[in-house]
């Protein structure tokens, strides 16, 4: 198939790379033209507009839109509506805001062009191993793009099917999924990053603990010296806790067991934020995901070891990098 893929960062480049050895026909755009040319020598066609884009689509077109949440996304969005056809589909492969995919839904509409929410996860490591992909809007403008979907997606794998559903049919099992209507897909993105950050907070406080466990104040003989690359490595190894999580928690102990690297200041993405808000929109309690939310706010202020592990997990599966303090001062945080 042909796409369009705006954005060509850390995701959206591997993301053209992935569809491109699939046989799928890409044009990429990006503001920086340097970066559209280097994919191009790829195999991708370069353009250097998003009309220029939209010139070199057929009917009906699919632009793939991997940018930063908010006004980057809003604009981008806006420009192609002056420029698609009807029949034509924006897919929107970012962390939008579900709220925000329902109103463009209904913004376009009327001009006959289809909007999808496609959450999607995987970071850095998808170009290899595939994205999983969370998908609302209309279905049949889903159903067209699956082979999309479906080049993208890690496949089924080596994953053993869930006992108890042998007979049922579901794409699930691909690693993508069409969710329900517009927003449902982002919704789902959210719920899933909401998770994250609890799972990473409990592996990075139990880091702590077992990091503290050899400490001065502790009594006589009560008091362990633990190898904590080694307790990482084990624990992947038949452990019910084991996770790509803590698959990156070894790798990161492994190259420095100290986590020198890190400062513990931790970002957030937003989702955990918007995780809650629904939370408290739909009276569900969500005290774990909301402490861990809390924590990341506290971890800019002062930090911890469990902190440094969190930093040294999102920079394994995102690349996200801790800003340097200078910056941290000067907005404020």
């Amino acid at each position: 198939m042909q796409i369009g893929m705006i954005g060509l960062g850390r995701m959206g480049a591997n993301m053209t790379r992935r569809l491109t050895r699939g046989g799928h026909q890409c044009v990429v755009y990006d503001r920086n033209a340097e970066t559209v040319d280097g994919l191009a020598k790829e195999g991708p066609t370069g353009a250097h507009s998003l009309a220029e884009v939209v010139e070199k689509l057929s009917a009906p077109r699919a632009v793939w839109i991997m940018l930063p949440s908010g006004a980057p996304t809003e604009e981008t969005v806006v420009a192609l509506s002056k420029l698609l056809s009807a029949g034509d589909a924006i897919i929107d492969g970012g962390n939008s805001f579900y709220k925000d995919d329902v109103r463009r839904c209904a913004m376009l509409k009327p001009a006959g062009i289809y909007y999808l929410d496609a959450g999607t996860s995987g970071g850095v490591w998808g170009l290899e191993r595939g994205y999983c992909m969370m998908i609302g809007g209309d279905q049949s403008a889903a159903q067209r793009l699956d082979p999309i979907f479906a080049t993208l997606a890690p496949g089924p794998g080596e994953i053993p099917k869930t006992p108890g559903r042998e007979k049922m049919k579901s794409t699930a099992e691909h690693g993508y999924l069409y969710c329900g209507a517009s927003g449902a897909g982002h919704f789902v993105k959210m719920i899933h990053n909401g998770i994250e950050y609890g799972l990473m907070q409990a592996y990075a406080e139990g880091f702590d603990i077992m990091r503290g466990a050899n400490s001065d104040n502790l009594p006589v003989g009560l008091s362990y010296d633990l190898n904590l690359a080694d307790i990482a490595e084990l624990w992947r190894r038949g452990s019910v806790i084991s996770s790509w999580l803590l698959d990156l928690t070894a790798i990161a102990l492994a190259g420095d067991g100290k986590l020198d690297a890190y400062s513990g200041f931790v970002e957030d993405s937003g989702e955990g934020r918007w995780t809650i808000a629904a939370a408290l929109e739909e009276g569900v309690s969500a005290e774990v995901l909301s402490t861990a939310l809390y924590t990341r706010f506290r971890s800019r202020q002062e930090h911890t070891f469990a902190e440094k592990v969190l930093s040294a997990m999102r920079k394994g599966f995102g690349g996200h990098v801790e800003r340097p303090p200078a910056v941290k001062m000067k907005q404020g945080l």
